[in-house]
């Protein structure tokens, strides 16, 4: 990263083009984990301690000993070059929370789906909403240690051949950078598509 300051963190000056991604996905699949492990800069995050007003609105299916929840969303950023920089929103999984998507949606390049082979019918909301759109999208399969492989995932989410599927782990920030370089390659491939239409 270039930057004119002595704080590495700093946007560089030459910095002409944000890039805006958004990552969804069911409640606790590890949205904000993501988010945390890749950014550059201390992540923006509204995590807030769930309560008891949550029980029996929120599954902990899966996932029994989160206690914690994004209520709104969590914000990082990522310096590509020296022009280039991308900036993640991680969205709440919760359907509660879903109507906050429409403003996070706004303007985004394209997506990440994170879903868990554990329950992969949260992720259905994910993938509908997004082909609804338009919005190009990849699935990434945040691997708790699921036994399943990425043709069977392909086939239960009934996910198109042309969406790229690819395995990560949310805590690696070497993994988590292979997927976005994976979403921008797809979105770069479909936006050639549809100029050559």
């Amino acid at each position: 990263m270039h930057s004119t300051t002595s704080d590495p963190t700093a946007l560089p000056a030459t910095a002409a083009h944000g890039l805006k991604i958004v990552v969804v996905g069911g409640f606790g699949v590890g949205k904000t984990t993501l988010v945390r492990s890749v950014s550059e800069i201390r992540p923006l995050s509204t995590e807030e301690t769930m309560t008891q007003a949550g029980a029996g609105v929120d599954s902990l299916r899966g996932v029994p000993h989160k206690n914690t929840t994004t209520v709104a969303f969590d914000f990082g950023r990522i310096t590509v070059d020296e022009t280039f920089v991308l900036y993640l929103f991680g969205a709440p999984g919760q359907e509660r929370f879903w109507f906050l998507w429409d403003r996070l949606f706004t303007g985004a390049l394209g997506a990440v789906v994170l879903v868990d082979a554990r329950r992969l019918e949260d992720s259905w909301y994910s993938i509908d909403r997004l082909e609804a759109q338009g919005t190009p999208f990849v699935v990434a399969h945040n691997n708790f240690g699921s036994p399943h492989t990425l043709d069977q995932i392909r086939a239960a989410l009934d996910l198109d051949d042309a969406v790229p599927l690819v395995e990560c782990d949310a805590r690696d920030r070497e993994s988590v950078k292979q997927v976005l370089v994976t979403l921008v390659r797809h979105v770069m491939a479909t936006t050639t598509r549809e100029v050559l239409r």
